[in-house]
């Protein structure tokens, strides 16, 4: 039995799939994103409880009446870093009939996770650039696992909600836009795209890691560059959500 490293949990989350959720945030991500406002879920080691799937399950069926028409969301961190407990979380919660989304960066190999993936009902994926030298830059990785899994959850139907943080002087650029609508208009699976502001309220966090945060210059896109971001992605007859 895999044991989980969980950094904290949510028990009425409406901002994570469909449906009010109970929302689970695994300790532990290999991405160093640059607006990241979970900092503190970076290193595995500093899980602030360790739980096996039962007692987790015990704890998400005490909600069950309020996430009865929503479900379960693993996010992090980066859930699929712990794909063993995960994939047995899924199977309890199956068996109980409840709803499965993982909130990925999709930085693991498709071969590790593809049973989580296989399993779960939707998978909310964080696109953090569709140019490689780009999103090497924001998070210190290749963006080649994230599409490699865009196209494996293409060819197995599987629902797909992209996110995408909208980062002045950085992903805040009208060709970027482009390049990111012609990519994913060839993808019948996504149900929705979600751009989110980028922000800093994790700003602090990085101070009391004694980290350098290198976006504190940056402002947080206007509404009216946030509009004009999601009307560029409707040009390519995308569900972008209001």
């Amino acid at each position: 039995m895999a044991i989980g490293n969980i950094h904290s949990t949510e028990s009425f989350g409406a901002l994570d799939g469909p449906g009010i959720r109970f929302v689970v945030f695994m300790q532990g991500c290999p991405l160093r994103c640059l607006y990241c406002h979970n900092c503190d879920t970076w290193n595995p080691a500093e899980a602030a409880q360790h739980m096996t799937p039962q007692q987790l399950l015990e704890m998400i069926l005490s909600y069950r009446h309020f996430i009865a028409s929503g479900g379960v969301t693993f996010s992090g961190g980066e859930p699929l870093l712990q794909h063993s407990f995960l994939s047995e979380m899924e199977d309890l919660l199956a068996a109980e009939g409840i709803h499965v989304a993982i909130d990925t960066s999709g930085i693991m190999p498709l071969e590790q996770i593809q049973s989580c993936v296989d399993k779960c009902n939707l998978v909310l994926l964080d696109i953090k650039s569709i140019d490689d030298a780009m999103c090497q830059m924001l998070t210190g990785a290749s963006n080649k696992n994230a599409l490699r899994l865009l196209d494996y959850l293409e060819q197995t139907g599987k629902p797909v909600w992209i996110r995408h943080v909208i980062v002045p002087e950085y992903t805040l650029h009208e060709e970027h836009l482009h390049q990111m609508g012609k990519y994913l208009s060839r993808f019948s699976s996504i149900e929705r795209i979600e751009l989110l502001a980028f922000h800093k309220l994790g700003e602090y966090k990085w101070e009391q890691m004694r980290q350098d945060y290198k976006l504190s210059r940056i402002q947080s896109p206007t509404p009216e560059e946030m509009q004009r971001a999601k009307d560029i992605l409707r040009s390519y007859y995308l569900p972008v959500h209001e």
